[in-house]
């Protein structure tokens, strides 16, 4: 040990106390003794001590009371109790009232090094996981850039040119596949610019049904349809002087489009139910997994916009290109998950990075979190094995391309089998109706929001296959 623990050895037997000293002495631990409760009480008011062994019977003050008395004072010391009369009572009484661990005397020297050394790591782990939640806490207070992990060149470059057009209004288009992080770098952009402190207004052009579409975004007065029982404002009005993030830009209908394009052109709106135009000024960041060019070329969304929204153009990279990433990312969502469910889950083995790294991970970087959750979920050791990876990984022997991969099944669980053929199904519909999820809804003959829960859920890759 670098630096040498402190110990506090309470006990009334003067032998135990010689003995132990001269234990503990010769593994680097600087010792203090004690001969009972009132005595250790007044030691720990002078002194910290990483770490206490604790008898139960003693006169003047008992072990139990000890800690009961010293509660307030112990929020760092890690205390282990010990007694020639345990009982399991006498034990989960102990711990009850605040100790690490019970040991039985007599005992073997091994036994008491054993359970110092198993309360020292006890120990590191917990100042690990303070400093772990000191980190994730300014995580949470930071946006964009600070949330995205990343060492590989291509995302640095992203990020020095997202640095760059954050202080300006131009309009940015971010492309990228499902599950990239589009709108962590939607956020990093509106964290750096000087619009941080006004609105920042999400807004899936995918999830709003094509009939509600007008009044999200423009608003309307009391009174201007059924229903209409009060004015609303809408999106844009509720972003002015801030930033609209326009995520899923592609699924925009084409009505929807000239109504964006006449508000990129005027930096005006009008609501539903009146005549009257208002002026606003909104930045506006727009996001795609679809290639756009491609969609202008086949007549499904508007030239005229499309280079209004690609001025200056940020291409994610997807994980499969930037495989580096894959070992920081994993260690940071099994820190993540570690501290929101208690686990400690400290390492991931070798065999199942080797999978990791060999994955083409078709939903990218949500996927990846999604795999890690399930791994700290069910290790039941230390490490994250290969056992703990969901089956597609352990399926998959080489790095696909995402128009060569299929789900694939190796194993007899039938509900991991619904799954994969239900994924399979979606990905067949979408290919079907050429990348159109409502249609692929009325396919599949379920609900439009289901439909995008599951391509959520399964990291589907939207893409329209050329004519």
């Amino acid at each position: 040990m670098n630096q040498k623990k402190t110990l506090l050895i309470v006990d009334d037997e003067e032998n135990m106390r010689h003995m132990l000293q001269a234990l503990v002495r010769r593994h680097g631990y600087t010792v203090e003794t004690a001969v009972d409760g009132q005595d250790a009480l007044n030691k720990i008011a002078r002194d910290h001590f990483d770490f206490i062994l604790c008898d139960i019977k003693m006169p003047n003050m008992d072990g139990i009371s000890f800690l009961h008395k010293a509660k307030d004072d112990l929020p760092t010391s890690t205390v282990i109790m010990m007694s020639a009369f345990g009982t399991i009572d006498m034990a989960m009484e102990a711990i009850k009232a605040g100790a690490y661990d019970f040991i039985s005397k007599p005992f073997k020297t091994d036994e008491v090094l054993l359970t110092l050394k198993k309360a020292e790591e006890r120990e590191l782990l917990r100042q690990e996981n303070r400093l772990l939640k000191e980190q994730m806490e300014e995580i949470k207070t930071g946006e964009g850039f600070d949330k995205m992990v990343a060492t590989s060149t291509g995302m640095l470059s992203l990020f020095t040119l997202a640095r760059k057009v954050a202080p300006l209004t131009t309009t940015v288009l971010i492309i990228g596949e499902s599950g990239t992080g589009k709108e962590l770098v939607a956020k990093g952009i509106y964290a750096a610019s000087l619009r941080c402190r006004q609105p920042f207004i999400t807004v899936n052009c995918g999830s709003i049904p094509a009939n509600l579409l007008e009044s999200e975004f423009f608003g309307y007065v009391k009174g201007a349809f059924t229903g209409a029982d009060k004015t609303r404002k809408g999106l844009l009005a509720e972003a002015n002087g801030g930033t609209l993030f326009l995520d899923e830009i592609g699924e925009l209908p084409s009505d929807m489009q000239v109504k964006l394009l006449r508000v990129l052109q005027e930096g005006e709106i009008k609501p539903i139910g009146t005549n009257k135009t208002q002026l606003i000024d909104v930045r506006i960041l727009a996001a795609t997994a679809r290639n756009l060019e491609e969609a202008v070329r086949q007549g499904t969304f508007r030239e005229d916009l499309f280079y209004r929204l690609n001025v200056l153009p940020l291409t994610i990279p997807p994980l499969r290109e930037r495989t580096e990433d894959i070992p920081l990312l994993a260690r940071h969502f099994m820190h993540k998950f570690n501290l929101a469910m208690e686990r400690n889950v400290r390492s991931i083995t070798s065999e199942a990075m080797e999978r990791l790294l060999a994955y083409s991970w078709p939903g990218n970087v949500r996927e990846l979190e999604n795999s890690i959750q399930r791994g700290v979920v069910l290790a039941e050791a230390e490490s994250i094995g290969l056992e703990d990876l969901p089956p597609r990984l352990l399926a998959a022997s080489t790095v696909e391309t995402p128009e060569s991969q299929e789900p694939c099944f190796c194993g007899f669980s039938m509900k991991e089998a619904q799954k994969i053929m239900e994924e399979k199904i979606i990905r067949k519909a979408l290919r079907e109706t050429r990348g159109n999820r409502l249609q692929a809804s009325k396919l599949l003959e379920i609900s439009y929001p289901s439909l995008l829960g599951k391509i959520k859920e399964y990291g589907i890759l939207i893409e329209v296959p050329a004519k």
